[in-house]
């Protein structure tokens, strides 16, 4: 599973990529998450109040943050629970966009989002043709919906990985899944 690299990326790297990079690691996988946002972005004490940080910002300085700010309100809306599960996994955000590795699969969490990473693959230089199946399973921003989601990736992610021929036989496993999980998914490969 090792050379099996996974990435999984949402907008801010803090619910759904990262419940999923939890429960993928768990199993064993090579996998790492990301944001496709300018800044990351958490809910505040008002819909028009979002908390806002730089991807540099550790999950540590953001749950400390929280805490002093209003911690019954982030302890209640579950952001101080996520944020501790968060800094286990790693230290701080990441952005897609500048995180230039090789993957195998990249699965995104909502359709804007696997928009940005085709944009943004389309837009660098290709100096091998490898390729990369990327992957949209539309996933509410909540904290259910992120572990039924991570669940759904998990699932795709084991299947994908033990097939002999993942290039030939993509198209095939998408859609047995997609009729299983009653959710439309986005593919496409592209080479770099």
């Amino acid at each position: 599973m090792d050379d099996f690299r996974i990435a999984v990326v949402c907008s801010s790297n803090q619910n759904r990529s990262m419940e999923a990079h939890s429960c993928l690691s768990k199993k064993g996988f090579n996998v790492r998450s990301f944001g496709t946002g300018n800044q990351v972005k958490l809910p505040g004490p008002a819909p028009n109040m979002p908390n806002i940080y730089d991807f540099s910002t550790t999950y540590d300085e953001m749950y400390k943050d929280l805490m002093r700010k209003d911690s019954n309100l982030y302890k209640q809306n579950g952001i101080l629970h996520m944020l501790d599960r968060n800094r286990r996994i790693k230290p701080n955000p990441e952005r897609f966009q500048a995180c230039h590795d090789v993957f195998d699969v990249i699965v995104s969490c909502e359709e804007r989002v696997y928009d940005q990473i085709v944009e943004d693959l389309e837009s660098r230089d290709k100096s091998e043709s490898h390729p990369v199946h990327i992957i949209n399973i539309d996933i509410q921003d909540n904290h259910e919906e992120a572990t039924i989601g991570a669940l759904l990736i998990r699932d795709l992610i084991t299947t994908l990985s033990s097939c002999d021929d993942i290039d030939n036989e993509i198209d095939e496993i998408i859609q047995e899944f997609e009729h299983s999980s009653n959710r439309t998914i986005l593919h496409t490969v592209m080479f770099l």
